[in-house]
């Protein structure tokens, strides 16, 4: 389970902001002991604020961090694709990047500075027993391994400037690192839209199609995953399609045929035509049972049907998923079923995680005082990250309707609207 995450120049973010999971609630269900931490864990967490106060761009920043362990061994050859605070001292300072995590009952701490031109300095660190003990450091090309660790010396032959120890070590499949770095890679990232064509981020968004084509080879991607001991089994599509079915959408199953289609072009190639197959919802009404395709439903239903697969995945492998604007296409009375998969034990066994940023305040009346996060722009155009709990250094009461007090201000983390420019520009004021 994520413990906390912090993060400093990056897009928004300047100063240091942290994001943590510990519960101050300890005495409710929700809240999931981890013993040999001392604390207890939660499985949700909401970010609120006004439009452009950076609310996504720490789920960015999380995604980023998870997309780089994955990328830099490949692709960071000429520059990293960091995206610094572009105002003040922002382009030429470098980020950091800080993230402790629960790993087989295990506290892991990986902490990495870095600019666009190099990697300043990564570690990885783990606290059996409750002592931190370092697994690795580099500082630049220079590099330190945790004594009885030779399997990994390896990685310090294919460090260069802008790759990632963590990238290198976790190839070489000692559990100390693979593990740790298994869980980063197991986040999955939705509503997040591309900032660049040349650095997209790491979804690694399950299929949702694979839940329900039980089908003899009917999904390709069954033919890489059998060895994966999490790929839907038949059992689950019993599971993804009560899901389906819980958000009353008047969908009563998801079927799959094929279809032809003529490849356009000239030549050989013309007119040749290719079966394709394809996903369909069927709707039920009275005694009729209508297929519709998966394109013609509307965005919530899409939505909905998409977020199936990595919701599912995560209460499986009990891992972390990250919702940009949760809201966006959904509504509340379906997010708030979202957010209770995770908060229910029955559902979320295995201590799975969600984090999401909105503007829903009707979710506020759905979490508790220490699962609200707020965001909102300070003079100088950076984002400032502040927990509910302890608001302007208060605790706020554990009884308070959130909703109400958001609204009125109590938090701050809400638009300020000026309307004298517009009305001075339509000549309504002088």
């Amino acid at each position: 389970m994520l413990i906390r995450f912090e993060v400093s120049n990056f897009r928004s973010v300047l100063e240091p902001v942290e994001l943590s999971m510990v519960a101050v609630d300890r005495d409710r269900p929700e809240a999931r002991p981890a013993p040999n931490l001392g604390e207890s864990l939660l499985p949700v967490a909401a970010i609120f604020g006004p439009n452009a106060s950076g609310k996504s761009n720490v789920i960015a920043a999380m995604s980023w961090l998870q997309t780089a362990v994955h990328e830099s061994l490949r692709f960071w050859d000429d520059e990293i694709p960091l995206e610094p605070f572009a105002f003040t001292d922002g382009p030429s300072l470098p980020s950091e990047f800080t993230i402790e995590s629960m790993v087989s009952n295990v506290r892991f701490e990986y902490v990495l500075q870095l600019d666009r031109h190099a990697i300043h300095y990564e570690g990885l660190f783990h606290y059996p027993e409750k002592k931190r003990r370092r697994v690795f450091e580099r500082e630049g090309r220079d590099f330190i391994l945790q004594r009885g660790l030779g399997s990994l010396s390896g990685t310090r032959e294919l460090l260069t400037p802008r790759t990632l120890a963590l990238s290198i070590a976790r190839r070489f499949n000692e559990p100390v690192v693979s593990d740790f770095a298994r869980t980063l890679l197991s986040t999955q990232t939705l509503g997040q839209k591309p900032r660049t064509r040349r650095f997209t981020g790491l979804t690694n968004v399950s299929s949702t199609r694979r839940w329900f084509d039980d089908s003899p080879g009917g999904d390709q991607s069954a033919l890489w995953e059998l060895e994966d001991p999490l790929s839907p089994t038949r059992e689950d599509r019993v599971q993804a399609l009560a899901l389906l079915r819980m958000a009353d959408l008047g969908i009563d199953d998801v079927v799959f045929d094929e279809y032809e289609v003529s490849s356009p072009g000239s030549g050989s190639e013309s007119g040749r035509t290719r079966t394709r197959r394809r996903v369909r919802l069927v709707h039920r009404t009275g005694s009729e049972r209508v297929p519709f395709d998966l394109a013609a439903e509307s965005e919530g239903t899409r939505t909905w049907y998409a977020l199936i697969g990595p919701v599912l995945a995560a209460l499986k492998a009990g891992s972390l998923v990250l919702f940009d604007e949760l809201d966006a296409s959904l509504h509340p009375t379906l997010s708030m079923h979202l957010i209770r998969l995770f908060h229910d034990p029955a559902t979320n066994p295995k201590n799975a995680q969600l984090i999401f940023t909105s503007h829903d305040t009707s979710l506020l009346n759905h979490l508790n005082r220490d699962e609200v996060w707020l965001t909102e722009k300070t003079e100088s155009g950076a984002t400032r990250l502040g927990a509910l709990a302890e608001f302007a250094g208060e605790r706020v009461r554990k009884s308070q309707n959130l909703e109400k007090a958001y609204l009125h201000g109590r938090f701050g983390a809400l638009p300020e609207i000026d309307r004298t420019e517009m009305l001075r520009a339509l000549g309504l004021i002088g």
